[in-house]
C-alpha cells in the first residue's frame, strides 16, 4: 500500500541533492507538457497565416495536442510499469525532442501536425512515468516536496512561453520557431542528464529508505504489474477519488487556461493586449505560491491549507459567474484564483496520487486518470466557445459547480484516504526501476 505522509519532524529533514536533481529532471515532463500546449496556443495565429491553414486544420492542431497527451499518458504509464520506468523515462523525452524539432522546422502544416502528434504523445507518456520515478526514488519524509516541485516546473513552462510570446510577438514565424526551438533544446539537454542518472541501491534515496526496512521486513511482497492489480479496492478507491478531484478541478482550470483571454475579450470587452497583460500579470502570484506549496508539501499544513484554498477557489468562480464575466469581476476572479489554485489544484492531485496509490501500479493508475481527464478536457474545449457565445453565465456556473465537486472530493481524500494510508507502514523504494 502507499506510504504515509511524513511527520512534521521528518518533514524538516533536508532532502539530498541527488533527489532534487531527480525532481527537477522529472519536472521537465510537466514543464514541456505545459509549454507545448501554451506554445501552440500562442503561435496558432502565426501558423494559420504562414501555412495558409483552413479553420479545420487550425482546430485539429489545437485539439490533437490535448488528445495526444491523453493517449500518451494512458499508454506511457502502462509501458513504464511493464518494461521499467527508467527505460521509458529516458525514451519518451527523446521522442519529445524529435517532435519539437519537427514543429520548429516544419515547412508546411502537415509536417507541423506530425510534430504535434509525436511531441504530444511523448509529453503524455512522460507525465505519469516521471512522477512514478520521483516517487520511487524519494524517502517518505520528502516525497511530498519532491513531487510538488514538478508543479513548479509546470508553472514555469507556462510563464516562460507566455513571456517569450509577449517579447517575440512582432517577429512572426521567426519568433514562433524560437519558442518551439527552445523546447527541443530543453528536451535534448534533459535526455542527456537523465541518461546519466544512477538511482540504484548505491545511491542516496535507497540508503535513506533502508532505514525503515526493519519496520516492514517480510510484510510487503511486490505484486508485479499485472492489470488485475488495479482492479482491487486498494487501487480503485484512491484512483477514483483522485480522478474525480482532477477532472472536476481541471475542467475549470483548463477552460480558463485555454479560453481565459478569449472570455475577457469577447465578454468583458477588453482589448487583446489588456487581456493578455492581465493573464501575465497574475501568473507570478501562482508561481510563488506553488513554490510555497513545495515547502509545506510534507507537513500537515498541506492538507490544512487545502480546505481554506478550496473555499476561496469556489468563491472566485462564484464571483466570475455572478458578474457574468464583466471586467471588474474577472479581475477579482484572477486575484482569488491565483491565490488559491496552487494550494488546491493539480499539485495536490500529484502528491495525493503518490501517497495513496499502490507503488507497483503507480504508472498505470495515474496514467489512466491523466488520460481520461485530458480526454474530458478536450471534449469540453470543443463545446466551450459555443456555450460561451450562448450564455457566459451558464458556462461559468457550470465550472463553479465542478470546482465545488472538486473541493468535496479533496476533503474525502484528505480525511479518509490520506489518514488511512498513514496507518500503513511505508513500503520500500521500488528498486526495479533503477537498472536500465
Amino acid at each position: 500500500m502507499a506510504r504515509p505522509s511524513a511527520s512534521p519532524d521528518q518533514a524538516e529533514q533536508p532532502v539530498p541533492r541527488l533527489l532534487w536533481k531527480v525532481a527537477a529532471l522529472s519536472g521537465m515532463a510537466s514543464y514541456l507538457d505545459a509549454a507545448l500546449i501554451v506554445s501552440i496556443s500562442v503561435n496558432l495565429a502565426i501558423y494559420r497565416d504562414s501555412y495558409d491553414m483552413g479553420v479545420w486544420m487550425a482546430g485539429a492542431i489545437s485539439a490533437i495536442v490535448t488528445i495526444c497527451i491523453a493517449v500518451g499518458s494512458l499508454v506511457g504509464g502502462r509501458l513504464a510499469d511493464l518494461f521499467g520506468r527508467r527505460r521509458v523515462y529516458n525514451l519518451d523525452i527523446l521522442c519529445y525532442a524529435l517532435g519539437a524539432i519537427l514543429i520548429t522546422l516544419a515547412p508546411n502544416d502537415l509536417v507541423l501536425l506530425a510534430g504535434v502528434l509525436v511531441a504530444g504523445l511523448a509529453a503524455g507518456a512522460d507525465l505519469p512515468t516521471s512522477l512514478a520515478v520521483v516517487s520511487d526514488a524519494a524517502p517518505a519524509y520528502a516525497r511530498g516536496r519532491l513531487v510538488a516541485f514538478t508543479q513548479v516546473m509546470w508553472m514555469l513552462g507556462i510563464v516562460v512561453v507566455i513571456f517569450l510570446g509577449f517579447v517575440l510577438s512582432t517577429t512572426g514565424m521567426v519568433g514562433a520557431r524560437l519558442i518551439t526551438g527552445h523546447l527541443a533544446v530543453a528536451a535534448i539537454v534533459t535526455w542527456l542528464l537523465r541518461s546519466r542518472l544512477r538511482l540504484g541501491e548505491q545511491d542516496a534515496a535507497p540508503r535513506v529508505e533502508l532505514r525503515d526496512a526493519p519496520l516492514i521486513a517480510g510484510e510487503i511482497a511486490p505484486k508485479g504489474v499485472a492489470l488485475r492489480n488495479i482492479w482491487n479496492r486498494a487501487a480503485l478507491l484512491p484512483m477514483a477519488a483522485t480522478f474525480v478531484f482532477y477532472v472536476t478541478w481541471g475542467l475549470g482550470a483548463n477552460t480558463f487556461g485555454q479560453f481565459g483571454t478569449y472570455l475577457v475579450v469577447t465578454v468583458s470587452g477588453a482589448s487583446q493586449s489588456l487581456a493578455t497583460g492581465i493573464n501575465l500579470a497574475f501568473l507570478p502570484i501562482g508561481l510563488l505560491l506553488t513554490v510555497a506549496f513545495v515547502k509545506v508539501a510534507d507537513t500537515p499544513w498541506r492538507d490544512r491549507l487545502f480546505h481554506t484554498a478550496a473555499v476561496v477557489q469556489v468563491a472566485a468562480f462564484c464571483i466570475a459567474s455572478a458578474t457574468a464575466g464583466t471586467l471588474a469581476g474577472i479581475l477579482v476572479f484572477f486575484v482569488l484564483y491565483q491565490l488559491s489554485s496552487p494550494l488546491a489544484g493539480e499539485a495536490n492531485y500529484k502528491v495525493w496520487s503518490q501517497l495513496t496509490l499502490p507503488p507497483d501500479t503507480r504508472g498505470t493508475t495515474q496514467g489512466l486518470t491523466y488520460a481520461v481527464s485530458r480526454g474530458v478536457f478536450a471534449i469540453a474545449a470543443f463545446f466551450t466557445p459555443a456555450l460561451l457565445d450562448r450564455s457566459p453565465a451558464l458556462l461559468l456556473w457550470s465550472i463553479t459547480l465542478c470546482m465545488a465537486v472538486a473541493g468535496f472530493a479533496g476533503v474525502f481524500i484528505v480525511r479518509i484516504l490520506i489518514r488511512r494510508s498513514a496507518r500503513v507502514h511505508p513500503d520500500p523504494a521500488d528498486l526495479r526501476v533503477a537498472p536500465t
